[in-house]
């Protein structure tokens, strides 16, 4: 399909001017998400972090800092995505200290996750992380966000498209055949569909929220870690040497474009649209059928809701 932003694509040169405007970011602290603090602090925004690590939160602003200069907006709230309560007290904290938010950003993630971990409220890491703690944190910042006429953005996977292409609701936390690349695509795909859903739900109950799917294609961010089965780890490096992988910084234009650029659609998935969508030009990229079946959005959402134990309002 052809690129709405020519064939450069989407770059940070498009952003305007974000004085007076505050984004809070998941994983701000490194790789995309990171990259992404830096452009928009760049722009004059404010950058709320939420980040799991309070030391590695204060390395990355005094980073910044020497960047921007002591004046830079940029602050950090400790919050674990795989802790629930860390989750509430965070977005509390949010509510409490943030006047507005224009993009809540859902950037942090666990990938490959070797051997099956479960989380504190008894989740397999990967959907406990990626997927529930975003799911609880947009339903306790919601009402910020439409209250400030801002936008979310969820920050997916192309690995949407491996593992079963759709939620094991049976065993959702893969007891049975856990294996890391699969798990790890129906975390990304949960996401997705979450995202999707909540579009819905916006539409019916004519709220003034934008929902943006997008993904950062192959990035060299620290997203395969130590915990990574070896052979990826192996795979990976090889593959972060070559030209097919992209700076973080790259990987961070495809969230930036869904945070501030105007007239993107709904029901769409955004990311660099070059080979295997891995890297290019930043544009709409194609989105396969399944990450949008009715049936199974709508079931996962009333699970996470369960899951979660805090029901969305409207």
């Amino acid at each position: 399909m052809a690129n709405q932003f020519g064939k450069k694509g989407w770059t940070p040169e498009r952003i305007n001017n974000l004085e007076g405007k505050t984004f809070v970011i998941t994983g701000g602290n490194g790789g995309a998400g990171f990259e992404a603090t830096k452009i928009l602090l760049s722009k004059g925004a404010e950058v709320v972090m939420l980040n799991r690590s309070a030391a590695k939160s204060e390395k990355a602003i005094d980073d910044l800092k020497i960047l921007f200069g002591k004046g830079a907006k940029v602050s950090f709230i400790v919050m674990d995505l795989a802790s629930l309560d860390s989750v509430r007290k965070a977005a509390e904290a949010v509510n409490k200290t943030i006047p507005k938010i224009d993009a809540l950003m859902c950037n942090a993630a666990v990938a490959q996750v070797a051997k099956q971990e479960i989380t504190v409220d008894g989740f397999e890491s990967q959907l406990g992380t990626n997927h529930y703690g975003h799911f609880l944190l947009n339903n306790l910042l919601f009402d910020k966000i439409e209250a400030s006429n801002g936008r979310i953005v969820v920050v997916a996977s192309e690995g949407y498209k491996m593992g079963i292409k759709t939620i094991q609701f049976d065993d959702m936390n893969w007891d049975k055949n856990y294996e890391a690349n699969a798990v790890y695509s129906q975390s990304k795909l949960a996401q997705m569909m979450f995202a999707y859903e909540l579009q819905d739900h916006i539409k019916r109950a004519n709220k003034n929220v934008g929902v943006y799917v997008c993904h950062p294609g192959a990035s060299k961010t620290s997203l395969i870690k130590k915990d990574a089965p070896l052979i990826t780890r192996i795979s990976w490096a090889i593959l972060a040497a070559s030209p097919l992988v992209q700076s973080a910084e790259k990987g961070a234009y495809p969230e930036l474009m869904c945070a501030t650029e105007e007239n993107l659609k709904q029901k769409a998935f955004y990311g660099p649209t070059g080979m295997n969508y891995w890297t290019g030009p930043v544009g709409e990229c194609k989105l396969e059928p399944h990450a949008l079946d009715k049936e199974v959005m709508t079931k996962l959402w009333t699970l996470s809701e369960k899951e979660t134990n805090c029901k969305w309002n409207f």
